[in-house]
């Protein structure tokens, strides 16, 4: 796609931005344990806490080859180690702790060759003695009574409870929306509502039903390192954030989001890990993984890397990774995940050309089948997202096994609500329709104009728009109006589409506002942009524009044709049950045009409500700036 590389670019400052974050390992010598050698854990315990004989007993498990000893600290045994027992191959330490009151939760660490204290990498929930405190403020409880830190403890801390609180499921039935009807609002917890809590979106959640999109997906929600993050620095990968709400807090949107007709996707980041991992302190050389360790690249093999990049070939990557996958479809009732930076599961070293890290690669392809007929063998109609922008080969071919990739068009629709073109046809919104990458899944491709990645069309709108005359593309309700024909030209493709919270009003603080703390900084929601009318009005032609997309089968018809190249653009769409004929025009001073209709007769505007009465072709109009129309046999359902 020809703005990748645009993309690549910005994603690199976040990921250099999000570097600094890095923790180093808590290294605090309390003495060697000395475990029994040679006997493996019983058949029945997982990995991380096992609960046995309802709750009164635990089995410890973890998975630390070439370690000397390991042992067990925590509240049941004031913080004074418990050997574990090594396994049979040298690779598992395991031991039971007995007389445990099941309704208690414990903290616990696992203290390894006995100096180094970690988390367990499976917990469900950590105590961090540095973020814990910001969770909840004097006016907001996100996360009633979370868990004192533990006296007598250091760094970060793993919990258990047996007999915690159980979510019980309200829509157990839920049927997910056909691929090639998806319409995904991408929202980041923390910026969407000012209380950045699951609770306080469950409770605006019609705002986005009303939308009509049928499916949102969450930015990343697994333990990061701090609170206020996008969430791509991850650490622990079975606990949801607790910046956040509760794990039920989280379910009952989920919940909430099925009773709606709405999918929850969820946006997982298992490129790398962060220096708080377990994982990593694990093996580590004072500046990254030993070699010896189980999962990471001591040297990461692309570009963009960020973090510790996990090694998708080793047997031990593929396990806990399959693991973190069942975890969340499984317990969190998950419809699909949006695997950030995809095109990173790659052992192909392209150091640092961009270029070359993009070209087919047969061992990430490999990686990706593989990950995608696991999580196929759970659940058949799961959604598979990747964050890929490799070459058309490989994403084809990832495709043909029921996988969809990102088809980033910013620049091009910024270039378009701008009305700016250049020699190389940078407002050509070609990219938006599937056959243009010459896929033939025709849900294989999720196109969208802005991401959590991208800068605001309306910020570009008004800082940078077109002008001619008296009309200017920089006043507020002017770059509205072409924010909406923006909308009608990327809902009218066919195949899944992607917008970002508060596109659909117009949103217009800059990505990068200095006012708000940068790219990565906090952004006001604004939500009285719903009392200016004409950002009320772009929010109604979105969604007049979703509801037609989802409701109507010609908008899924693979019989199209289309000019998105000039200044007046046409989608011309055909269905038994209807047709559309999409044209709108993109420059700065009117155009007169010459509409091929695919017959004579009543055309429907499905916007003005009027209609006009075909009698030869072409049909010949004038359009003003930024003028569009959505034209149908009958008048289209929404």
């Amino acid at each position: 796609m020809n703005i990748r590389n645009l993309y690549l670019l910005l994603i690199g400052i976040l990921l250099i931005s999000i570097t600094s974050c890095k923790k180093t390992p808590s290294n605090n010598n309390t003495g060697n344990v000395t475990g029994t050698q040679g006997v493996d854990p019983p058949a029945n315990a997982k990995d991380g806490v096992t609960f046995i004989n309802s709750g009164k007993s635990v089995i410890f498990n973890l998975y630390a080859p070439k370690k000397t000893s390991v042992g067990v600290i925590g509240e049941f045994n004031s913080w004074q180690p418990t050997a574990m027992k090594n396994s049979v191959d040298g690779t598992r330490w395991w031991v039971q702790i007995d007389n445990l009151d099941p309704t208690k939760e414990y903290a616990y660490q696992y203290l390894i060759d006995g100096n180094l204290k970690v988390a367990d990498p499976y917990t469900e929930k950590v105590l961090d003695p540095n973020n814990d405190q910001y969770v909840n403020t004097p006016s907001h409880t996100v996360y009633p009574n979370l868990k004192a830190y533990p006296a007598g403890a250091s760094g970060i801390v793993s919990t258990f409870w047996a007999n915690q609180p159980v979510y019980t499921w309200l829509n157990t039935t839920f049927k997910r929306p056909d691929p090639k009807n998806l319409v995904i609002y991408e929202a980041l917890v923390r910026d969407f509502v000012a209380t950045h809590d699951y609770k306080t979106i469950k409770d605006t959640l019609n705002y986005i039903a009303n939308l009509g999109v049928n499916a949102l997906e969450l930015m990343p929600v697994s333990e990061f390192e701090g609170n206020d993050s996008w969430g791509y620095n991850p650490n622990f990968y079975f606990a949801p954030d607790k910046y956040y709400g509760t794990k039920n807090d989280l379910k009952a949107l989920i919940d909430a989001c099925h009773a709606k007709g709405i999918a929850v996707i969820q946006d997982i980041v298992l490129n790398h890990s962060f220096g708080s991992s377990p994982m990593v302190q694990m093996y580590w050389n004072g500046s990254a993984p030993t070699a010896d360790n189980p999962w990471y690249n001591t040297v990461a093999t692309h570009p963009y890397n960020v973090g510790f990049q996990f090694n998708h070939e080793s047997v031990a990557t593929k396990y806990f990774v399959k693991n973190v996958l069942k975890w969340w479809m499984q317990e969190y009732h998950i419809d699909g995940f949006r695997f950030d930076l995809a095109k990173g599961f790659t052992q192909f070293n392209s150091g640092s050309d961009v270029g070359l890290w993009g070209q087919y690669d047969a061992s990430r392809v490999a990686i990706w089948k593989d990950y995608n007929s696991y999580m196929m063998s759970i659940d058949p109609k799961f959604y598979v997202i990747l964050e890929d922008f490799a070459s058309n080969q490989e994403e084809n071919e990832l495709a043909n096994v029921g996988m969809m990739t990102w088809g980033n068009m910013s620049t091009n629709g910024e270039q378009a609500l701008m009305s700016y073109n250049d020699s190389g046809g940078s407002w050509d919104l070609t990219g938006l329709f599937y056959n243009a990458y010459s896929f033939t899944n025709p849900y294989a491709l999720v196109s969208y104009f802005e991401s959590h990645d991208e800068e605001r069309l309306q910020f570009k709108n008004g800082a940078y728009g077109n002008v001619n005359g008296s009309y200017s593309i920089k006043d507020l309700a002017t770059g509205l109006k072409r924010d909406e024909m923006g909308a009608v030209f990327m809902f009218s493709s066919p195949g899944p589409k992607m917008l970002w919270q508060f596109g659909e009003r117009g949103y217009d603080v800059s990505i990068n506002d200095a006012g708000t703390g940068g790219r990565l900084g906090d952004k006001p929601p604004h939500w009285e942009y719903m009392a200016d009318p004409n950002r009320h009005h772009l929010y109604q032609v979105y969604s007049r524009m979703i509801r037609m997309k989802t409701k109507n089968p010609v908008f899924t018809t693979t019989t199209f044709t289309y000019n998105l190249a000039g200044s007046v653009k046409f989608i011309q769409l055909l269905d038994p049950t209807n047709n559309v004929e999409v044209v709108g025009n993109f420059d700065v001073v009117a155009e007169p045009v010459a509409l091929s209709f695919p017959s004579t007769g009543t055309w429907y505007d499905n916007f003005s409500g009027t209609s006009i009465n075909v009698t030869s072709l072409p049909y010949n109009m004038t359009l003003a700036p930024g003028e569009y129309h959505v034209y149908s046999n009958t008048p289209l359902t929404y």
